[in-house]
């Protein structure tokens, strides 16, 4: 009567909604929810209960000579006995305080339903998606700001992460990601060149040929062609979904399939309605309703539009990015933020 590893069940799961929707987090941090071990404590006797021992026992050491590690879910000791992506941790905020094999691994959703619309699947999105936890400025100054992720944008990516906010200001005679103020960068606020990040991108991109990325671009860049000029030296511009193929009534956008066929798997967004005619990068709110960031985006029952969005009931636009962070990231309550219901 030996337990066999216990198999607990996916922790996040979202069928396709009407429209796109990328939740949009303010960490990688989640919690699996408290599941029970299976264990037959009997004393029995059974016949051929030596046999089944035998047996037991040689299958749990196969398992381990074969490198067994532990799924989410599992009790655990240490992130090294924990499987690929995931982490020992505990998450007091909502009871959970035996450490257990942790990480949001959201199924990928092509893997459930294929050669569907964009706009027909959820993509898993951070916030500030750049600014990590720990993380000097590149300038050699301290960072004076807030901090949002505790995974790099490379760790994000191959975590299931599928969307990503990044700030972007000129600063030092180039385009910098910012957690600013003002519309300007400063070295206390500034993390690194959009470049190092964009690179990160470029390189998933480029070894995993069959996923598509969306760039929610916060845009404080006033030099001319600062955007066209980074994309184009990080080598992301040749992966770029064209402005003038997005739908604009609400129509569907082109199955993923097609978009993986036309190497057409970065989608690009802005905040500046001008660059969209300047440099061919679409402006966000044309082509996305989006809900309202912070504490007013996580009141239960209500999910009022940000300013520059159009109401989130709009018809005549097929995407939809929700925000569900707070004001102030709160590194001990986000994985219970993660954790809670998706809608």
């Amino acid at each position: 009567h030996y337990p066999l590893p216990f198999q607990p069940l996916p922790i996040w799961y979202a069928p396709p909604p009407p429209h796109s929707l990328s939740l949009s987090l303010s960490t990688t941090t989640s919690i699996a929810l408290s599941l029970p071990q299976t264990l037959n404590r009997g004393n029995r006797k059974m016949q051929g209960a030596s046999s089944c021992v035998l047996v037991g026992a040689l299958f749990l050491f196969g398992l381990f000579a074969r490198g067994l590690t532990l799924q989410l879910g599992n009790t655990c000791s240490s992130d090294s006995v924990c499987d690929a992506g995931l982490k020992c941790e505990t998450c007091p905020a909502n009871g959970n305080t035996r450490p257990r094999c942790t990480r949001i691994q959201p199924v990928s959703p092509t893997s459930k339903v294929n050669g569907l619309p964009f706009n027909k699947y959820s993509w898993l999105t951070t916030h500030n998606s750049f600014a990590l936890s720990g993380a000097t400025s590149a300038t050699g100054s301290a960072l004076v700001t807030e901090f949002n992720q505790e995974d790099s944008v490379t760790s994000q990516l191959n975590n299931g992460v599928r969307g990503l906010m990044l700030d972007m200001y000129d600063f030092e005679n180039d385009i910098w990601l910012c957690h600013s103020f003002g519309g300007k960068c400063y070295n206390f606020t500034a993390f690194q060149p959009a470049i190092n990040v964009l690179k990160e991108i470029q390189t998933f991109l480029e070894a995993n040929p069959n996923e598509i990325v969306t760039i929610f671009i916060e845009d404080y860049v006033t030099s001319t062609q600062g955007l066209t000029k980074v994309f184009n030296e990080s080598g992301l511009s040749k992966y770029m979904f064209p402005a003038s193929s997005m739908p604009k009534t609400g129509g569907d956008w082109p199955t993923v399939d097609d978009m993986v066929k036309q190497n057409q798997r970065l989608v690009v967004f802005t905040s500046k309605s001008s660059k969209e005619a300047t440099e061919g990068i679409a402006y966000e709110w044309t082509y996305v309703v989006e809900n309202q960031y912070g504490d007013g985006g996580m009141v239960a029952g209500k999910c009022p539009n940000r300013a520059e969005s159009s109401p989130m009931s709009t018809t005549s636009i097929s995407l939809v990015l929700e925000n569900y962070f707070p004001d102030n990231p709160n590194a001990s309550a986000a994985c219970m933020d993660n954790s809670a219901n998706l809608i």
